[in-house]
């Protein structure tokens, strides 16, 4: 991969957050500035909007884009809960917001009146499930007190979520698939009673498998299933089976990268057209950011 190139397109092209994110991963940049840039996208009821995932503009807090937010916080390493904005996050979990009791909800009524991908139009009979709901309850057990009602809330999710893992493994859907491998990753590290992490691990590397698409021309054109998705460093339990295809993933990174620095998006709104210009733009950054995050890891 070209840095040099991908510098330069951050620079002219990223928000404010995504070159404060560059910097900090590629620059020796202050975590700090991350922090400030991603607090612009929090709301007083500590839950995030404003087009944080750049396929929604909706300014009201959701789960989804709260828990776009969790992902820069993990790419950070802040994974306690004493930093403002983990609190508000927490605080807005608690609060019961676009919860049903089991799972967080992926869209809102209020999206329809702001531009978006369709994907995100409310459809208040479409069952979302795990996804963000499997990789919130993670974050909440890492960062929630052990004695607060929301890790223990968390800590009953995350059960029912196991449980209904081990009979609906394999899943079709990669995004949900990547949320149970953050909460696996979470429950590693916290360790909360309630599920077997050897029999999740087994599961997990079954799931992967099933998942992943390994035709690189497939990449290229359609928005399928690569291994960056789960696997963010060699020391994740699911790089060694999967070394071969990080390495042809790397290797696929450095060929499909385009003149100006940027990758080529896979996926369009379909309308909006002036927005989704916008967007589309947002997400060459994000898309730079991971794909040049992944390779470094890859490196060792």
């Amino acid at each position: 991969m070209n840095f040099e190139s991908a510098r330069s397109f951050i620079y002219r092209n990223a928000r404010p957050l995504d070159l404060a994110r560059w910097r900090y991963l590629f620059e020796g940049g202050d975590r700090a500035l991350v922090l400030t840039a991603l607090a612009a996208y929090q709301n007083p009821d500590g839950g995030f909007g404003h087009g944080l995932e750049a396929d929604c503009w909706n300014p009201e807090s959701s789960p989804v884009q709260t828990w776009a937010a969790t992902q820069i916080l993990r790419e950070l390493g802040l994974d306690g809960g004493e930093h403002p904005i983990v609190q508000g996050i927490l605080r807005y979990l608690a609060s019961g917001a676009a919860f049903d009791g089991h799972f967080w909800l992926g869209t809102l009524p209020s999206n329809d009146a702001h531009p978006h991908a369709p994907w995100w139009n409310y459809d208040p009979e479409q069952a979302w499930g795990y996804n963000p709901t499997a990789s919130l309850i993670g974050f909440i057990l890492r960062c929630a007190g052990r004695e607060s009602p929301l890790y223990a809330l968390a800590a009953r999710l995350a059960e029912e979520a196991y449980a209904w893992f081990r009979v609906h493994v394999p899943l079709e859907s990669m995004h949900t698939a990547a949320c149970f491998v953050e909460l696996y990753e979470d429950l590693r590290a916290c360790a909360p009673e309630g599920v077997e992490l050897d029999e999740f691990e087994a599961l997990l590397r079954a799931q992967l498998q099933h998942v992943l698409t390994r035709d690189p021309d497939v990449w290229a054109r359609e928005y399928v299933c690569k291994p960056s998705l789960f696997i963010r460093n060699r020391e994740s339990p699911f790089y060694g089976e999967n070394r071969a295809l990080c390495e042809l993933e790397c290797e696929f990174i450095a060929e499909t990268q385009e003149a100006d620095g940027s990758f080529r998006v896979t996926w369009d709104w379909g309308g909006y057209p002036e927005q989704w210009a916008v967007a589309k733009n947002w997400w060459k950054s994000d898309l730079i950011l991971k794909n040049a995050r992944f390779c470094r890891a890859m490196e060792g």
